[in-house]
C-alpha cells in the first residue's frame, strides 16, 4: 500500500515545496495537485495553476510520484495535455501520473468561456481523449478521426520517460466513468467510505470482464480526508460533509 498527500494550491509556492520536501523526507509516495483554477466554495480564493505547479515541483524533489488528481479533460486539447505530460515526465525523470476526470467545476467553464457540455458529451470526450493521448504516447505518429478531436499525422517528441506514462482516470460514475476506466486506466481513484470503494470496485471489474480486460492491470486508490482538531463541532460537521 502506498500513501501520498492531496496538496490545495491556494498556499504560496514557498510552503507548497516545504510541504512537498517534508513528504519528501519522510518517506511519503507521492505528492498530488488538483486541477481547478478556483475553489468552488470560495471564488476570492487564490489558485496556482496545476501543471505549472507540478513542472516546478518536478524539479525540486527527486523521488516520490507527482500527478494531478485529477486534470480537467475540458480544459486543455488532449494533444497539447499530452506533451505537457511527457515533458514533466522528462523533467521528473519518469514520476508523472496523469489523473484525468471528465470535468464538473461549472462556474470555472461559465467565467472563462471554455465550453462545459452535457455529462454524457464530457464522458465521451474524456474517453476520445484517453485515445488521443496514448495513441500520441507510444505511436511515432498518430492519426485520429473522432467524433471531437481529430489528429492529422501528429507527433510527440520526445516520448515520455515512463512506458507507459500512467493515466489515472478519477470518478465513480458506474454508466460510463468506470467503463472509460476500465477501457483505458493504468490507475484509478475515487473519493469516499470502504463500502463506497468495494461497490464501485465491483462495478470496475465488471467493465473489465466485458471488454476482456484483466482487472488487476489497474490500480485502485481512494481520497481520504484528515482533520485535525479540537472543536468537536467543526469534526461533526466535516464528518457530515465528507462520510
Amino acid at each position: 500500500m502506498r500513501f501520498s498527500l492531496c496538496l490545495k494550491e491556494a498556499k504560496p509556492f514557498r510552503e507548497i515545496v516545504e510541504i512537498v520536501a517534508h513528504a519528501e523526507r519522510t518517506g511519503w509516495d507521492g505528492v498530488w495537485v488538483t486541477d481547478h483554477f478556483m475553489r468552488a466554495e470560495d471564488l476570492s480564493t487564490p489558485r496556482a495553476e496545476a501543471w505549472m505547479t507540478l513542472s516546478a515541483l518536478a524539479s525540486r524533489v527527486p523521488r516520490i510520484r507527482v500527478g494531478t488528481l485529477v486534470t480537467g479533460n475540458t480544459y486543455r486539447h488532449p494533444a497539447v495535455l499530452a506533451k505537457m505530460a511527457a515533458t514533466v515526465d522528462h523533467i521528473s525523470g519518469g514520476r508523472v501520473v496523469l489523473g484525468l476526470g471528465s470535468s464538473w467545476h461549472e462556474v470555472e467553464h461559465r467565467q472563462y468561456g471554455i465550453p462545459f457540455y452535457t455529462v454524457v458529451e464530457r464522458l465521451q470526450r474524456l474517453d476520445e481523449s484517453c485515445a488521443v493521448i496514448k495513441s500520441l504516447f507510444n505511436r511515432s505518429e498518430s492519426n485520429f478521426d473522432g467524433k471531437f478531436y481529430k489528429l492529422a499525422g501528429a507527433t510527440l517528441e520526445p516520448k515520455p520517460v515512463q512506458n507507459p506514462l500512467p493515466i489515472l482516470i478519477g470518478g465513480g460514475g458506474e454508466k460510463m466513468t468506470l467503463k472509460v476506466a476500465a477501457k483505458h486506466a493504468d490507475e484509478w481513484n475515487i473519493w469516499g467510505t470502504v463500502d463506497t470503494l468495494k461497490l464501485k470496485m465491483s462495478v470496475l471489474d465488471r467493465h473489465c470482464a466485458e471488454i476482456g480486460r484483466d482487472p488487476r492491470e489497474i490500480e485502485r486508490s481512494a481520497i481520504a480526508s484528515l482533520f485535525m482538531s479540537d472543536d468537536r463541532a467543526f469534526i461533526e460537521e466535516m464528518k457530515n460533509r465528507y462520510v
